[in-house]
């Protein structure tokens, strides 16, 4: 048995593209499922890295980043739009068995996500103190971080790449090289922060600015390598200069599925600014007991996480190879298992919530708000599984349309009305704002089961 299961993981780790159109629907999921939640592991260490040397400079450079973050929000969103698209047509034309149009498709997506950075990056440049000031930085941080705000905004194509290209080779199958590829960078930017920010040995003492630079090294060696394995062969997907001459009909294509996809993470971040509003008029022990729980909860989404996009890529293949029972059948079987994932999860929160909480804090006000949090969270675990995934199924269909306008209704039409009903008008406080993401999170699973099931995904044309 132990033999099988490091045999799966070894074979998960391998980096080979593989259609998932045949075979056990289990062995496809573990397969993808793996590397993707250690990429997302390594994706967020990219900010925790960051903080923890910056914090070092002090108070200033922790704002620069801060509010450099919050804008590069909007270029996330975008990237991860285009990844939705880019996935969702690359896997639907691996699923066709036609690799030369599943790499023109990548192309185009290369084309049009490079367009957009350079506009960005010429913003960023030029307007980097006017953003700062914009986000509400002190004439001390403008002056001390507009160096940072200026790398970060104006090398933002590595940013935009590394997310691209990360989810064409997951839509060709090969989630393994995803996840090297952010070992990469990760490693490193781990190395580089260090040097660049304190000037050690023969690196210069750059302080923020540093901090911006080995973010940017690390993510373009990665970039860098992604594009060795695309243009040298080593990939299903073989890209040739050529397939970059712009197709109008694949671009506009991308461009609407993008365009939602963009919109889905917008939504979702925007409703969690609004919440945190609300939250903060009950004091910082609110704050930060909410806050500690949603960490603990965002680190056991993250297998969540790799079930759904394994999910969203077969889907794609499945309905490319005119298959769509055996992809309904791949999403079920995902959200299943990611269900009692999140169940026994929720168990374990739910009982040891005091005991977990405390390793994070001591201050009785917030432990006690966090440990309500997390406790009122546990109830609609069973349901964000569901929702979680399907959400994603509709995204690997090419149906960014769908989710997008759940999304909208569920968090801007429910979540923070119901929020501020609860909290505020009932006098409820915190308690308010957790129940109100209960109830609007288990409405959108909900609603996105009533949906996948009508099975007007199955024909949706990319």
């Amino acid at each position: 048995m132990i033999k099988r299961i490091l045999k799966v993981l070894a074979e998960a780790l391998s980096g080979e593209e593989k259609s998932y159109t045949t075979g056990s629907i289990n062995r496809a999921l573990i397969l993808l499922s793996i590397p993707m939640v250690l990429e997302m592991v390594m994706e967020s260490l990219f900010a925790v890295v960051d903080v923890f040397f910056v914090s070092r400079i002090g108070v200033d450079a922790v704002a620069t980043v801060g509010l450099t973050e919050s804008v590069l929000t909007l270029i996330y969103s975008v990237a991860i739009g285009m990844s939705m698209a880019a996935t969702a047509m690359v896997s639907r034309r691996i699923g066709e068995k036609d690799a030369e149009a599943a790499a023109k498709s990548a192309a185009q997506a290369i084309l049009l996500a490079f367009s957009l950075s350079v506009l960005v990056a010429i913003a960023g440049l030029v307007f980097a103190e006017d953003i700062l000031r914009l986000m509400g930085g002190t004439p001390d941080v403008v002056a001390s971080g507009a160096g940072y705000t200026r790398i970060m905004l104006g090398s933002n194509v590595v940013i935009m790449f590394l997310f691209l290209l990360n989810a064409i080779f997951r839509g060709a199958g090969d989630a393994a090289i995803a996840m090297r590829v952010l070992w990469v960078a990760n490693l490193l930017n781990i190395i580089l922060d260090p040097l660049l920010i304190f000037g050690i040995g023969p690196f210069p003492e750059l302080g923020v600015s540093g901090a911006a630079v080995a973010t940017t090294i690390g993510r373009g060696v990665g970039v860098a390598y992604q594009l060795w394995i695309l243009f040298g062969g080593k990939s299903i997907i073989r890209l040739k200069l050529p397939l970059f001459k712009a197709d109008w009909s694949i671009i506009r294509k991308l461009s609407d599925v993008a365009a939602t996809g963009a919109g889905q993470f917008l939504i979702a971040s925007a409703s969690w600014v609004f919440l945190m509003r609300i939250i903060a008029l009950f004091g910082s022990e609110s704050v930060a007991g909410y806050t500690i729980a949603i960490r603990l909860i965002v680190f056991t989404i993250l297998p969540a996480w790799g079930l759904a996009n394994a999910a969203a890529t077969l889907v794609g293949q499945n309905l490319g190879a005119q298959q769509p029972e055996r992809a309904e059948k791949s999403v079920w079987r995902s959200a299943h298992f990611t269900m009692l994932f999140l169940l026994s999860v929720a168990i374990i929160y739910f009982t040891f919530a005091y005991t977990l909480l405390s390793f994070f804090t001591n201050e009785p006000a917030v432990l006690e708000a966090g440990v309500l949090s997390i406790r009122i969270f546990s109830v609609s675990y069973i349901f964000f599984g569901y929702g979680m995934v399907i959400s994603n199924a509709f995204n690997g269909a090419g149906d960014t349309r769908t989710p997008t306008l759940v999304n909208l209704l569920c968090f801007w039409a429910v979540e923070i009305p119901l929020g501020y009903l609860l909290a505020v008008t009932l006098g409820w406080e915190l308690a308010g704002v957790c129940w109100a993401i209960a109830i609007s999170e288990s409405l959108m699973a909900i609603i996105c089961i009533w949906l996948f099931r009508q099975g007007r995904w199955k024909t949706v044309q990319i």
